[in-house]
This record gives C-alpha cells, sequence and structure tokens, in this order.
C-alpha cells in the first residue's frame, strides 16, 4: 500500500476536473479523497503502490479538454485507510490561487440533446455540462461552485440534483446544470406583451424574420440582432444604435457551410470558429451574396461567429435568414447592457423587442475577435471565452495593478507570474465605460483575491487611464510607475512570448507620448522588461488640428505631401486627388508649414491615413483606422514593384523616410494608375523599408531576435511582409498571440515593465 498527495494548479475549477479525478482513481483500484482549494485542486490517493505511481500520468492523459495543467505538486503522504473516493466540499479561503474558468461554447453532446424531441432538456435554451456553458459570466466567488455563481437562486430538481451526484453522468458536479423544470426561463417582451418559454422563441424568430431589431440577452451582456439580409433592418441598428457609417458589424451565421457560402475559410479559420472559445472571426469575403450592402461597407473581410449559446443555436435553427447582425448589445461607444431594466433605459430606442432571461449575468464581457495568421489565432479584441486566463510571464513580484491606455481598454492584475489581462472595457472617453472600468477593476481585484502593491500607467498627461491610476494609487497610498506607451508595447511581446532577453522592437502604431514630450508612433527600441532605449523612429511629419487629423485623414495627406515636396504647395496640388483638393487645403498647408496646432509625429498609424487620402479612399472617417483599413483592403497582390524609402541620421537617431515612398504614390495616382496595384505597393515598399532599417539595427546592437508591437500590426499584409523579411535575415520575430497588437495589450506590458524595473531594483 501507498498514498500520495497532489496539488494541481491551473484552470481546474469549473471544467469537470474533480469528476475526472474521480473516475480516474476509481479506474485504478485507488481511495480517496479531491478538493477545490483556494491554491487549486487537492487530490489524495492511497492503493496499491503501482496504482499510485500510475495515477499522476493518468490524469494528464485523461484531463477534461477545457483544463489547463499549468503544475502538479506530488508528495508522498500517509496511508490512513480510506474508503472508495469522495469529493469533498470546497475550502473557503482569502489567498486564492485558482484560476477563474471563461465561459465556453455549446458542446456537441449538450447539442445533440438541445434538438432531440426525446430528451428532457429538448429546445431548452440553457443545456449545458461540464464541457460547456457559463463560468466567467456566473462566477460571483472563488472557489467555483454553485453557491458562488448566479445560479444559486435556481434549487436543482431532483432530476438534475441526481445527475449532478451521479459520477458516472456527464453533469457530475456541472455547477450551472439546470433544466426547463429547476433553471432559469427565457421571456420576450414587446411593449406590454410578455412571452415565456417556446412562445418567446417562436415569436422571437418572426421579428426578426420581419426586420425587427431584438436585444438578444447572452452570456456576458446583449447583442443587437437583425437579419443580415435586409438592408432597412441592418441600416436602422446603425442609425438607432449610433453605429458609425462603414464601421463592420458582426455576422452570426448557424454553421461552418455557411461560413463557407460568404467566406474563403482554410483549415485553421473553421477550426477557430469551431473551437470553445468561439470568437468573432475575420474571413476575407467571397464575393457577390445576399448580405446587406451596410453590414461591411469597402471592407474584403467579415467578421462572423458561430452559435455559442443554446439560445443562438435555437435562433439560428429558426430564422429563415442565412445570417443574423450580432452586435454589440449598447449605444455606441458605451459598455455593453448587462440586464432588462438596463437594457429597457439604454436600448429603449433601438430595439423593438427584448429576448431576456432571469439568469443574472455576473458581469460584462464582449464578444473575442481575433484573425488567424500563421495557421494560429492573432486577437484583435481579447474577451469572452479568453478572459481571464492569464498570461504566464517570465518574471514575478509583488502584485501589479496596469491600467493600459484609452482606447481599447483592458487593464491587467498581477498574482506571482500570473498575469491576468481584463476583458474588453471599451474606450474610456464615454463617462459610462469609465465607470464600468472601475467596476470592472474591483470585480477582477475581488475575485482573484490581490491587493495590488504597485500601480502603472501610461506617460501621457492626459489619459484618462492614466488619470484613473494616479488616484487609485492616491486613494490607496501605492507607488506609480509610468511606462513610455511603446515600451510597454514590446515589453508586451515579449511578455506574450515568454520571452526575457533584449529585442530590437518594431512598435507602429498612430500615437503614442514620447519620454521627450513629443509624439511618437513609428518607432524601433531596444528594449527589456526593465529598460528600453530608442533606437530609430519614422521621419517627423506634422498632425494639422491634431485629434482632428484622425478624423479627416485629408490633412494628413496635404501634411506628407507637403513633406515629400519640400514645402512647395504647387508640387503637392498638382498632384492631389480631386477629393482632397475640394477640402481647404490651404488653411491647412498654412498650419504645416508655420507648426501652428500641428505637432510633429512619428505615426506609421498617420501615415497610412496619407497613404489612403492620396490615392482618394478616404478623405473623412467615421470610426478609428477606417482609413488604413480601407487601404489594406484595396491593396492587390505583390507585383514584385515597391516605391522607394530612405534612412538619414539625425545626429541622434536613425530615421526612416518614406517621402520617396509619397512622392511616387501620388505621381502614380495622378497619372490613373491601378489603385489596388499602388496601395500594393504602399504596404509592400513598408514592410521592405521598415524590415531593412531594422536588420541593420539587429546588426549594429548584435541582437538577433525583433518583437513586432502596435495597431499597424494588425494589418495582415505589412505584418506578413515585414515578418517575412526579417525571417530571410535569420533573424527571429515574436508576434502576439495571446493579447492584442493593440492597445488591448498595452496593460501586460505596463505590468510587465513595472515587474521588470521592481527586480532590477
Amino acid at each position: 500500500m501507498k498514498a500520495a498527495r497532489y496539488l494541481v494548479k491551473g484552470v481546474v475549477q469549473g471544467v469537470g476536473f474533480r469528476p475526472t479525478v474521480r473516475r480516474v482513481a476509481v479506474s485504478l483500484g485507488l481511495s480517496g479523497t479531491v478538493r477545490n482549494t483556494p491554491e487549486g485542486v487537492v487530490i489524495e490517493v492511497e492503493g496499491d503502490s503501482e496504482a499510485v505511481e500510475a495515477f499522476g500520468g493518468e490524469l494528464l492523459r485523461r484531463a477534461p479538454p477545457l483544463s489547463r495543467i499549468d503544475s502538479v505538486e506530488a508528495a508522498a503522504a500517509p496511508v490512513r485507510g480510506l474508503a472508495g473516493f469522495t469529493i469533498l466540499r470546497s475550502e473557503e479561503g482569502d489567498a486564492a490561487s485558482a484560476l477563474v474558468p471563461p465561459d465556453v461554447a455549446t458542446c456537441d453532446a449538450c447539442l445533440a440533446e438541445l434538438f432531440d424531441a426525446a430528451d428532457r432538456r429538448y429546445r431548452y435554451p440553457f443545456i449545458n455540462c461540464t464541457d460547456c456553458g457559463p463560468r466567467f459570466s456566473i462566477i460571483e466567488g472563488m472557489p467555483y461552485d454553485r453557491p458562488r455563481t448566479t445560479m444559486s437562486g435556481f434549487a436543482m430538481c431532483a432530476d438534475c440534483a441526481a445527475e449532478y451526484a451521479d459520477p458516472a453522468d456527464r453533469r457530475y458536479h456541472a455547477q450551472p446544470v439546470a433544466c426547463p423544470v429547476c433553471g432559469p426561463q427565457v421571456r420576450l417582451i414587446e411593449g406590454d406583451v410578455q412571452l415565456e418559454g417556446e412562445q418567446a422563441l417562436e415569436r422571437a424568430v418572426v421579428l426578426l424574420d420581419s426586420g425587427a431589431i431584438v436585444a438578444v440577452k447572452g452570456l456576458g451582456g446583449f447583442h443587437l440582432a437583425c437579419d443580415a439580409t435586409r438592408e432597412a433592418a441592418v441600416s436602422a441598428v446603425r442609425l438607432r444604435k449610433g453605429r458609425p457609417e462603414g464601421k463592420p458589424l458582426a455576422l452570426m451565421v448557424a454553421g461552418p457551410d455557411e461560413a463557407r457560402r460568404l467566406c474563403h475559410i482554410d483549415g485553421h479559420e473553421e477550426a477557430m470558429l469551431l473551437s470553445p472559445e468561439r470568437p468573432i472571426v475575420l474571413l476575407r469575403r467571397r464575393g457577390a451574396d445576399d448580405v446587406a450592402p451596410s453590414v461591411a461597407p469597402r471592407m474584403v473581410n467579415y467578421g462572423l461567429m458561430l452559435p455559442y449559446t443554446p439560445l443562438h443555436h435555437l435562433l439560428m435553427a429558426g430564422v429563415a435568414a442565412r445570417a443574423l447582425v450580432m452586435t454589440s448589445g449598447n449605444i455606441s461607444e458605451e459598455p455593453l447592457v448587462r440586464d432588462l431594466p438596463e437594457a429597457r433605459e439604454r436600448l429603449g430606442g433601438v430595439a423593438d423587442a427584448y429576448l431576456d432571461n432571469d439568469r443574472p449575468i455576473a458581469r460584462r464581457c464582449d464578444d473575442s475577435v481575433a484573425c488567424s495568421f500563421d495557421g494560429a489565432p492573432m486577437l484583435l479584441r481579447r474577451s469572452r471565452g479568453y478572459a481571464p486566463l492569464p498570461v504566464r510571464m517570465p518574471l514575478t513580484g509583488a502584485p501589479v495593478l496596469a491600467f493600459g491606455g484609452d482606447l481599447k481598454a483592458a487593464f491587467c492584475l498581477t498574482r506571482g507570474e500570473e498575469a491576468f489581462v481584463s476583458q474588453h472595457i471599451g474606450d474610456l472617453e464615454a463617462l459610462r465605460t469609465y465607470e464600468a472600468f472601475g467596476d470592472a477593476v474591483d470585480d477582477l481585484c475581488r475575485l482573484l483575491c490581490v491587493e495590488p502593491r504597485l500601480v502603472a500607467c501610461d506617460l501621457h498627461p492626459r489619459y484618462l487611464s492614466r488619470r484613473f491610476a494616479l488616484e487609485y494609487a492616491k486613494a490607496r497610498g501605492l507607488p506609480v510607475c509610468e511606462v513610455q506607451h511603446h515600451h510597454a508595447h514590446a515589453a508586451s511581446v515579449l511578455a506574450d512570448a515568454g520571452r526575457s532577453e533584449a529585442v530590437v522592437a518594431m512598435c507602429m502604431d498612430g500615437t503614442g507620448y514620447g519620454v521627450d514630450g513629443t509624439v511618437w508612433g513609428a518607432e524601433w527600441l531596444l528594449a527589456d522588461f526593465a529598460s528600453s532605449r530608442r533606437l530609430a523612429r519614422m521621419h517627423h511629419a506634422r498632425i494639422p488640428g491634431g485629434d482632428a487629423a484622425v478624423v479627416e485623414p485629408w490633412r494628413m495627406g496635404v501634411s506628407w505631401l507637403l513633406e515629400a515636396y519640400n514645402g512647395r504647395m504647387d508640387r503637392a496640388e498638382a498632384v492631389m486627388p480631386a477629393s482632397m483638393a475640394a477640402m481647404n487645403v490651404s488653411a491647412i498647408a498654412e498650419m504645416v508649414v508655420k507648426g501652428v496646432a500641428a505637432p510633429q509625429a512619428s505615426s506609421c498609424g498617420r501615415l497610412f491615413d496619407a497613404g489612403a487620402s492620396i490615392l482618394g479612399l478616404r478623405q473623412s472617417c467615421a470610426f478609428e483606422a477606417q482609413a488604413a483599413m480601407e487601404l489594406e483592403a484595396a491593396a492587390g497582390e505583390p507585383s514584385g514593384a515597391v516605391y522607394p524609402c530612405e534612412v538619414y541620421d539625425d545626429g541622434e537617431l536613425l530615421v526612416f523616410d518614406p517621402r520617396p515612398l509619397v512622392r511616387a504614390l501620388a505621381e502614380d495616382a495622378a497619372s490613373g494608375a491601378d489603385v489596388s496595384a499602388c496601395a500594393g505597393r504602399f504596404h509592400d515598399a513598408l514592410a521592405a523599408g521598415m524590415s531593412a532599417l531594422c536588420v541593420r539595427l539587429c546588426r549594429r546592437e548584435g541582437v538577433d531576435l525583433v518583437a513586432l508591437s502596435g495597431g499597424c500590426f494588425q494589418n495582415r499584409r505589412l505584418l506578413r511582409g515585414v515578418r517575412d523579411h526579417l525571417k530571410g535575415e535569420g533573424i527571429t520575430v515574436l508576434l502576439h498571440r495571446l493579447v492584442p497588437p493593440n492597445d488591448g495589450g498595452v496593460s501586460l506590458g505596463q505590468a510587465a515593465v513595472a515587474l521588470g524595473r521592481a527586480e532590477r531594483g
């Protein structure tokens, strides 16, 4: 006889881990116990010595599909003569180190039951088991047990209780287990009429098929749904919600076959669509289809997702439309609506009806957005399905709370080597979003039982996230670590990749506040977690009107043309497209020449705006990066011909100079050259020129590792070009995988820098 004790850490609560432990132990003839604790899952087994020795390996082999085992600590234990194998009640505690599991899409087994007329859960919108269903959106405290979830108010009926207690059942210790007798119920509210159950579902389908807008309560909040093939319905969603003109709307389709009808999909992309995380996946459109034009105007991609809750499956199976718009249930830039009173207040002028339910949502969590790059997901918005799983960093220290940026806001909380990047919150300029940001910070600290000891934030003096961080730190007497924006981007890639050595980082985005008080946005840094040194930048161009140039890219078109032609307005006007020339270019030119209300910036994002303007693609924007997105969409296949770029030394830094590129682009466009060819050459010239400078810096600094970060690297044409050039020179390239390259991942970098500086002293 022999006994052993195991402590298993990772995603091992809420994923059917304890039932699996019991099944493995019983199959080996072992007795013992298993318990959830604040530190992880504690297992005690005893029995035949060979069986005890085999237990650890067998448990790893048969671990539940949704689990993620980060560590297993094993130790010998005294034989106690235990009888049978028991799942014990969870242990309470304050120093929690267990991981909070994310929400998971409906599994195939539950889906089969959902549409089986003989099953007692036939067409029940809240069917789930240990392998699927709500987690993060219903958990109110850890360890994860039903009394600490929003399911605590639903007492299990005898049948559900029997399944919950049966070790052979798929719902053994499934905390959200429920059925039509004892669980949550769906209801539809339309004016003064309220319907429940099957009648509610049937009426929702009728409304959607008739062109109505229905607010649908999902896992982490409401969606606004309508028939994606009806232009009037889609336009109404945009108008009522305040969705900017042209900003793509997400689509939900029933399955992979319907997705393939609309888009080109490879095996990796299909795997992403079908994954338990079920993100919105950006996929290249096939061309002519019956989707309303205003779903994604002037874009080459659709954002598609498959149903991920039983309710979504039931809706998609019922509607006549082959695709539904399924966009976030909010007024533009506000946080998701998560309950009926809030929906009536905020969406009363948007939705024609509400498909609600009585299962409370513990926290808001929007859909994640991803694309495929090199056969692996690249997250563009990290939220449902991924949050709040941690990134494991190659450094540790006292808990850090990093507040990120103002756009695509997400914060980061560290616990040892774990960095918990929050779900996507939104843009902090909206008051409700700012308030939701604070609520989410308090919620995650409480849920993880972590008290921050250090605050990290951006240098920018006008960032709302920085203001929040300083107020938070002052109220609690905590020190503050200010991190330059692009250093945070560089550190974010390192932490994402689990690397700690110095890299040459290419950080390409719109704008970031530099350590010299100027605007940065196209930077080559030598960086590690503790420090960074600027090696090179892009040639400066003035941003006339500051933020106004983001909304009106023609301003950057004028600015870059003046740079390209050494201030010669006559030369610039000779190559301007008619759509730019129709603007008040003389006033903007005067601002640029005199430097009045026109700060200098080394911004890659603003160069993309200028390129779109010079080609006549976009002179005004309704949403962030619209011009750059349309420039990428317009780019044709590589032709081998690229525009020239140069590099010069300003006495302090090497400077990447795209003025020759701008001249060539403008003259090609003015001569009537094909816009797609010009846009392609623009991308390929930047990729070749920027990567050539990067190689030069790597050789000079003796570094063969490059990190790519910043919102411009969401552009897959640019990313692929830079990556290919660097790999061709034998340089290892680090890319984002676990957090976005945009500002949604910058809080991870801030936290890593704070820990790195603390470690270095």
